[in-house]
This record gives C-alpha cells, sequence and structure tokens, in this order.
C-alpha cells in the first residue's frame, strides 16, 4: 500500500463544520445560559474544549496505522461491554434527561454508547473480514455478529436510549448488507426488526407518547407535541435568508435545550435556507469523501471500517434532520458536529480520524 498525505479536504470540511457548529451552540444556548449559569458562553466554551481536543485526537488518530483496530478489536469490544454494564450501576453511572447513560466527572459527562457505537463497527469489520466464506450461512456467519450486536442493543435499551441502539443496528446491518449475505435474510430480518420495535414502544409510555404527538403534534401542544412544535415555528419563519445571527426567538426559552437535539431548527431560523443548505451540504461533501475512501480501499478490513464510519455519521444525521422536520417522532439522537456534546464529538472525530488514516493508503 503506498503510504501519503490524508484526505485534506474532508479534514478541511470537518473543521469547518465543527466551527460552524460552535457558533450556533453559542447563539442557542446563550440565553439559556445566561439565565442558568449567569454566563453566556458556558455551553460554547465547554464545546470549545472538546473541539480543540478533538481535532487534536483527529489528527493523531489519523497518523495511526488503522491495521491496529484489527488486531485490538476483540479488546475494544470488551471494554466498550464493561462500560456499558459499569454505567447501568447506580453509584456508578448517573442519570440525565431519564436516562442512565453517563459516567459523571465533575460537571462533565462521558457516554459509554457513543463508544460502544466505534467499538462494534470496529469488531464487525474485522468480523467480516475474517467470516466472507460463512456469510452464506446464517447460523455460522450471520447469527454470531448478530447475537452481540443484539447484546449490546439489550444494555443500551436498559439505559434507556432507542435513538442509540437503532444506529448500532442499522450500521450492523448495512455492514452485513454490503458483504453480500442474501437478500432473503433482509427481508425475514426487517419484518422481525418492525415487530420488535413496535413491541418495545408498546411496553415504553413515553415511546407511545412520542409516537402519536409526532402524529398529531397539536393534540398535547403544551405537553408531548411542544418540541416538534417549537422546531417547525423556528423553522417555518427562517425563509430565504433567516432572521439573522442570534436573532432567534425560539431559542428565548420556547424550543427546549435548543443547543441539542434542536440546533437545526435554529440554523433554518437564523440563517434560513441558504443556511439549511449549507448545512446539508457539508454532510453531503463528508459522506461523500468517506464513501469515496471506502470504495478506493484495496485491503477488505479498510473498505469495511471505513464504511460502517461514514455510514454511521449519515444515518445519525439523517435521524436527526428527520426529528427536526417532524418526519420521525423524536429519537434524542444529536447532530454530528454541531449539537453540545462531548462524548458524541470526541467519538465521531476518532472515527474521522481513522477514516483519514485509511485515506493514506487507499
Amino acid at each position: 500500500m503506498k503510504h501519503k498525505s490524508f484526505d485534506i479536504f474532508l479534514f478541511i470540511a470537518i473543521v469547518v463544520l465543527s466551527i460552524f457548529g460552535l457558533m450556533m451552540i453559542y447563539s442557542a444556548s446563550s440565553i439559556w445560559a445566561e439565565y442558568k449559569f449567569q454566563d453566556s458562553f458556558y455551553y460554547m466554551k465547554r464545546q470549545l474544549i472538546f473541539i480543540i481536543i478533538g481535532i487534536i485526537l483527529m489528527i493523531a488518530v489519523s497518523k495511526i496505522n488503522y491495521t491496529i483496530y484489527y488486531k485490538k478489536s476483540n479488546l475494544i469490544l470488551g471494554i466498550c461491554f464493561i462500560l456499558l454494564i459499569l454505567v447501568l450501576i447506580p453509584g456508578i453511572g448517573s442519570v440525565r434527561n431519564g436516562s442512565r447513560s453517563w459516567f459523571g466527572i465533575g460537571s462533565f459527562g462521558i457516554q459509554p454508547s457513543e463508544a460502544a457505537k466505534l467499538g462494534l463497527i470496529i469488531f464487525a469489520s474485522k468480523y467480516l473480514t475474517k467470516s466472507t466464506k460463512f456469510l452464506k450461512s446464517y447460523k455460522e456467519g450471520v447469527f454470531p455478529i448478530l447475537g452481540i450486536v443484539f447484546l449490546f442493543f439489550a444494555l443500551i435499551m436498559l439505559q434507556p436510549d432507542l435513538g442509540t441502539g437503532m444506529i448500532i443496528v442499522v450500521s450492523i446491518i448495512a455492514l452485513l448488507f454490503i458483504s453480500g449475505v442474501n437478500m432473503k435474510f433482509f427481508i425475514g430480518g426487517g419484518i422481525l426488526g418492525i415487530i420488535g420495535v413496535i413491541v418495545l414502544i408498546l411496553i415504553a409510555p413515553y415511546r407511545m407518547d412520542r409516537i402519536t404527538s409526532f402524529i398529531n403534534p397539536w393534540k398535547d401542544p403544551l405537553g408531548t407535541g411542544f418540541q416538534i412544535i417549537q422546531s417547525l415555528y423556528a423553522i417555518g419563519p427562517g425563509g430565504l435568508l433567516g432572521t439573522g445571527y442570534l436573532n432567534s426567538i425560539q431559542k428565548q426559552f420556547y424550543l427546549p435545550e435548543p443547543q441539542t437535539d434542536f440546533i437545526f431548527s435554529i440554523v433554518a431560523e437564523e440563517f434560513g435556507i441558504i443556511g439549511a443548505l449549507f448545512v446539508a451540504f457539508m454532510f453531503l461533501f463528508i459522506i461523500y469523501r468517506g464513501l469515496k475512501i471506502s470504495l478506493n480501499c484495496q485491503d477488505a478490513f479498510a473498505k469495511y471500517l471505513s464504511f460502517g464510519m461514514i455510514f454511521q455519521l449519515a444515518f445519525q444525521t439523517a435521524m436527526n434532520l428527520m426529528v427536526v422536520i417532524g418526519m420521525i417522532p423524536v429519537t434524542g439522537v444529536t447532530l454530528p458536529f454541531l449539537s453540545y456534546g462531548g462524548s458524541s464529538l470526541l467519538i465521531t472525530m476518532i472515527s474521522m480520524g481513522i477514516i483519514l488514516n485509511i485515506s493514506r493508503f487507499e
């Protein structure tokens, strides 16, 4: 494999989108932060720290030969598994927004489910590289990897965090799809998946509330339908050019915590259609560069690994944007690079660093 410099266009796009995200986090959170912490820069300063650390990690990881993850995949997965168990133990894991998904470190929090997203992609990539000849057999090839995936899914659902669980499952199924598994499996798996999602919705009343509020948010405009209604109120007035940076109305205690899941609503309100198209273009460019790197890979492990990570990014982005514009129920999934949150940003930056390293060998 020929060694070269990494994909500089992908790197620049990631940095530009992250900086734009930092700007939007300040705009979206300044009023709430001033009210809650008497510091309008509270969320921006913390996100700036994560962006600096994330860019340093991305550059550092881009210099580490990706083959090390093949050798250490079992160890990485094992650590992720232990962390997912530990976070469920009262006194070790902390509860935020109704989910026991965090390790609290001072005022900061670490989400092990974010690391599990990457750990499973690494493990599955190695598994598929080694098990190609077994993939025609569901018993010997497909079921073992799915068993591991659904074990992780079960641990994440105990938190509970359906959004992250769905991202993990769909990402691994996408890897199985490109590996050449028989289409009959996906038809049967799709039917079972739909049944499973219905069961998960029925056994948790708050999920059913999200479904009913998605179908008709005006049925409970001050309760379960509040977020989506306020999100659409933000997007609607934006027009072509928006209301202008820092001029959002919905961030003024109407849209709950707009710096996280619904930050795209504030982008659309302040920058209008032009701002929304800019964000969409940047994501499409990053996804295009990632897929191009994957398609050019000669090494099977690198191909699976880069595709899995870029697909995961694309799927999470699509989920968030569909929630914001009212196409699917609220999932609690953040928008990569833009939403406030350290764990998600750092893991995403590490993933992009791995893809940048792979780009050196395409």
